[in-house]
């Protein structure tokens, strides 16, 4: 009931207002670009006037998503709006967008790690996806699902799922998708673009990231420098993903991947089987996301961050770590 409330008061302040600025977290993932230009071409519908802003740029795996060049990358929010749609933030600062305080904020997100900092919010942790949710908001706002808007839907849904592998993927996920099929989306065509159209920079910083691979137990953690991504002349966004490569291997329940960054801090991202809730491990280092997929950001070096992360895992997670050896 609280859930049915809750997305009538977003559409309630979308129907008051005429002027809206959509935006998702910093370092934007495909759920993200995905609801963003799904939610604008809802509100185009409404007969809204609408901007969709990013602190970062669209991945270049989903620049051929439907009107993405709409997507205008920009560090600080400038105009007079009636109200801000923000997308998968726990807060404010997760967009590193400048400006946003004191407007009418808008909080629409799925996440375990989610909080009531808006004006209005909208928190459905049973989502599988953001996109799930801007779903729901075309539903009862009455507007048309075209192709365009179920190809960014379903990449959303897509991506977020982990190519429906995570857990939390049940009857409705896929009854999601075949909606999503059914109103225009081609499957085939979006996992094309999606899973093959790697650059090579980031098959060669995988190379680097495996030759780094080490598991204790049942974890697996490996690690890039930022030397790393200037070698293999990779981008941010060649990082997305390459946990998987930790968490696919079997007998590991959770998997580290730590990319040094620019300015000696360490980005972490968490992947784990089972029950081990990642999105608490992240909570723990000021981070956040899903139970089974999660990140955060501490200080460096990486020998320092990796005795953390691992020593967080053997105390408080129940984790049991043994045998620690390098893999190949």
């Amino acid at each position: 009931m609280q859930q049915r409330n809750d997305i009538h008061a977003v559409l309630h302040a979308i129907e008051r207002g005429q002027r809206f600025a959509v935006t998702a977290h910093a370092r934007p993932d495909g759920d993200a670009i995905g609801s963003m230009l799904a939610c604008g071409m809802i509100l185009e519908q409404m007969g809204k006037d609408f901007d969709l802003v990013s602190f970062d740029r669209v991945p270049r795996i989903y620049k051929e998503l439907p009107c993405a060049d709409s997507i205008r990358q920009t560090p600080i929010l400038e105009g007079e709006y009636d109200a801000v749609i923000l997308l998968e933030c726990d807060s404010i600062e997760r967009s590193r967008l400048a400006g946003l305080e004191g407007r009418f904020l808008i909080n629409i997100d799925h996440h375990l790690s989610g909080k009531n900092f808006a004006d209005v919010n909208w928190i459905e942790t049973e989502a599988c996806a953001v996109a799930e949710m801007v779903y729901d908001l075309a539903a009862i706002s009455g507007v048309q699902v075209t192709p365009e808007m179920a190809t960014c839907l379903y990449t959303a849904v897509l991506t977020d799922t982990g190519a429906f592998c995570y857990s939390g993927t049940d009857a409705h996920t896929f009854e999601l998708a075949s909606d999503l099929v059914r109103q225009g989306a081609d499957p085939a065509l979006i996992a094309r673009r999606t899973y093959f159209t790697n650059p090579a920079a980031k098959m060669m910083l995988l190379g680097a990231a495996l030759s780094n691979l080490h598991r204790e137990g049942g974890i697996a953690w490996m690690w890039i420098t930022y030397d790393d991504m200037l070698r293999t002349g990779s981008q941010e966004e060649d990082c997305e993903g390459l946990v998987n490569y930790a968490i696919g291997i079997a007998g590991i329940e959770v998997a580290v991947f730590m990319r040094e960054l620019e300015d000696g801090r360490v980005r972490l991202s968490l992947r784990s089987k089972g029950t081990l809730n990642v999105a608490n491990v992240a909570e723990s280092f000021g981070g956040g996301g899903h139970q089974h997929a999660s990140g955060c950001t501490l200080d460096g070096p990486i020998p320092d961050t990796t005795a953390r992360i691992l020593d967080h895992l053997r105390l408080v997670c129940g984790v049991t770590l043994d045998n620690r050896a390098a893999i190949g």
